[in-house]
């Protein structure tokens, strides 16, 4: 048995009154057993004469969110949950790309059938509301005590190529091993180029997830470094400061991601703009990763535009992270510039295109601990001191 939400029995006896048989599933009953608090709950309807139906029934509880009506899946917001009711179905592979699935909605199929479309067996358990029993015909219940992370069907699995990110995400998530017949055929799929068939705005919302939702994201990321996963280049010395930072991660998500980021992509030549489309989450990961050289004394030369603006509670962050020496983290106020623009105009110096070279030799003076600079092209003198 498990523990759901009793404020939706409202609901779950309406539907019983209209002979639907309810069955919670997915995520919901695999975080249930691991003792992990979900507000998504899916729950798959059956014996229910048709989707209009459920839609009725549903009204009564709220705006009913039918956008995924093609699939057979409605979403209800009650009581506080983000529920989905859907019809079983069945997804037949029939092009390429995520959305190249025929799907076959079946009111009267079993639990079994309408199952083995799921990707893994730990997310294939079901939980009968009204007999109060697991349902669990590929025997998740027992991957998920032993720690395997199992393929349902790996002739469904690869259909959809997007799902060996998610193997990767939940290893990390919930420190599973994966399965070696599931490991060679993620391999295979990938010899096979199937991963180019994704968006890549699928692939980075896969890989923010197994960064965001993992206490050891390392698990995850040492597996797509197995599968050969040519994102990242993934090192030990990275895993070990991702999983570092994730010790001391703040409650805001953007903050956590860029950081997370920046450790994975430093001293790499990918380019993150591969990942995302994200102009200013790859600004502030490009701009720490270049600010940071100063710290590790690989260079005394910061772009004036890239310091002016960068966040130093993000930095300090990042720097810990990486287990930089505290001397260097206590100098941090040190690439704040002290001049800008304004300090010039003040001083009567008429805005040129020589502004932005005036300013950054300035300001790496500044870095040099000069207390002032003599700038020919203005024949003066700039004092530079806080």
């Amino acid at each position: 048995m498990i523990d759901y939400p009793k404020q939706l029995d409202k609901i779950f006896d309406k539907l019983s009154k209209n002979n639907a048989k309810v069955i919670i599933v997915g995520g919901f009953v695999r975080d249930s057993l691991l003792k992990i608090d979900s507000k998504d709950i899916d729950i798959e309807v059956y014996s229910i004469s048709s989707f209009e139906q459920l839609e009725n029934i549903l009204q009564e509880f709220g705006d009913v969110n039918s956008v995924g009506k093609s699939f057979g899946v409605c979403k209800l917001q009650f009581a506080g949950f983000d529920l989905d009711f859907s019809l079983p179905r069945s997804d037949n592979k029939t092009d390429l790309g995520h959305r190249g699935f025929e799907v076959e909605v079946n009111p009267n199929m079993d639990f079994k059938t309408a199952a083995s479309r799921r990707d893994f067996t730990i997310n294939a358990i079901g939980y009968d509301v009204k007999e109060k029993k697991l349902l669990d015909p590929f025997n998740g219940l027992k991957d998920l005590e032993t720690k395997i992370l199992r393929a349902v069907d790996k002739n469904k699995f690869i259909q959809d190529p997007l799902r060996i990110l998610r193997a990767a995400g939940f290893c990390a998530r919930f420190e599973l091993q994966i399965d070696k017949e599931l490991f060679t055929l993620c391999r295979d799929m990938i010899k096979n180029g199937m991963l180019d068939e994704l968006p890549k705005e699928r692939i980075f919302e896969e890989i923010k997830k197994l960064l965001l939702k993992s206490s050891k994201p390392s698990i995850g990321l040492k597996l797509l470094k197995d599968l050969d996963i040519k994102l990242f280049k993934i090192d030990d010395y990275k895993l070990k400061n991702i999983d570092n930072f994730t010790r001391f991660k703040t409650t805001n998500n953007k903050t956590n991601l860029t950081i997370l980021l920046a450790l994975l992509y430093k001293d790499t030549n990918y380019n993150i703009e591969k990942l995302t489309n994200s102009k200013s989450l790859t600004r502030s990961i490009n701009s720490l990763l270049h600010v940071v050289k100063f710290f590790e004394n690989k260079t005394d030369k910061i772009l004036y535009t890239i310091a002016k603006d960068i966040d130093l509670n993000i930095l300090t962050l990042f720097l810990k992270a990486l287990d930089v020496q505290k001397e260097a983290v206590d100098k941090i106020d040190s690439i704040v510039p002290v001049i800008h623009g304004k300090d010039l105009l003040d001083l009567g110096i008429e805005p040129s295109k020589e502004y932005s070279q005036i300013l950054q030799s300035i300001y790496e003076a500044q870095l040099r601990g000069e207390k002032t600079i003599y700038l020919p092209i203005l024949e003066l003198s700039i004092s530079i001191t806080v």
